[in-house]
């Protein structure tokens, strides 16, 4: 991985860390159920659902400031499903991001709210973003496909219907195909929502070979991050990861290691990787900027976090 590589991620960290903290209005701020959401928001983690859309925007030439509002409502998204993951009536994890996790710190209840919080000022955010669309004039149709494929990929077509059907198969064991539909939700719906958002930005909902193609990279993208994952909660350490492993044994889950073995995810890591490149390598035909995500593949392939 090139420092090159590691500067931009550092980069695009301070911008969100920058950015982040004003999502709330500062009149609120002082509210326990908001310092809470923040204390997740602001908990630290890869960004790596912002770096995919900067990247993105950034293959597609677009101004980061266009997206950076999605970047933030994006990791909203995704760290309200985390707080609600960790609940004792979930995972019942006690570690997140190398720290307690929210109902550790600040019960389960205002942890509860604290993640509800983060969706509905989500939604808010987006809604805001609309209005000043229409007021100035502008084509409010592409904020609202924007809004509206980001409301349908967190919802129950999309990580929430995911992480119902993972629920549900809690003590079963599931079968290759069911679990490649769990995660294509649970995992894999927020990662195309980071890898396609700067796209409908710019496109609307307008159906092209370019979003095809995004699609079908954020696919692969997907797949690879949760074969990752899996592999981690068996090789490393809390330490290392930030939060507990072994807990996919713990909960006799199905996961892509419980399912093929150690050896057969890693090389369906590698096919899935392979697969990203096969699609870079046909973006880089058509004249995109895909240097950055060249490189987020490599780090895909050999985190270790």
């Amino acid at each position: 991985m090139s420092d090159a590589y590691l500067l931009k991620v550092e980069k695009i960290n301070e911008e969100m860390n920058r950015a982040l903290p004003n999502v709330f209005p500062e009149d609120v701020r002082d509210d326990i159920t908001v310092q809470a959401a923040m204390y997740s928001l602001m908990a630290g983690g890869k960004r790596f659902r912002p770096c995919l859309m900067f990247f993105t925007a950034d293959m597609l030439g677009i101004d980061r400031e266009a997206v950076k509002l999605y970047a933030c409502v994006l990791e909203m998204i995704h760290t309200y499903s985390l707080i609600h993951d960790d609940l004792p009536g979930m995972d019942n994890d006690d570690l997140r991001r190398g720290k307690p996790t929210c109902h550790k710190v600040y019960g389960e209840g205002i942890a509860v709210l604290a993640g509800d919080m983060l969706l509905n000022r989500a939604f808010e955010l987006m809604s805001e973003d609309l209005i000043k669309a229409i007021k100035s004039k502008d084509d409010p149709i592409k904020a609202a496909a924007a809004a509206s494929v980001m409301s349908r990929l967190a919802g129950v077509y999309g990580m929430l219907g995911g992480q119902s059907f993972d629920k549900a198969s809690e003590e079963k064991r599931i079968s290759l195909d069911e679990l490649y539909l769990l995660q294509e939700k649970k995992t894999g719906a927020l990662i195309e929502a980071a890898v396609t958002m700067p796209y409908y930005l710019i496109n609307g909902l307008e159906e092209t070979e370019l979003l095809d193609q995004l699609k079908k990279l954020s696919m692969h993208i997907g797949l690879a991050f949760q074969i990752k994952d899996d592999l981690l909660d068996v090789t490393s350490s809390p330490d290392v990861l930030g939060k507990s492993v072994g807990k996919d044994d713990r909960d006799n889950k199905s996961t892509f290691v419980t399912l093929l073995g150690q050896e057969n995810a890693e090389k369906k890591l590698n096919d899935e990787i392979k697969a990203c490149y096969d699609v870079l390598e046909d973006l880089d035909k058509k004249g995109y900027h895909t240097e950055s995500y060249y490189d987020m593949i490599a780090f895909l392939a050999e985190r270790d976090y």
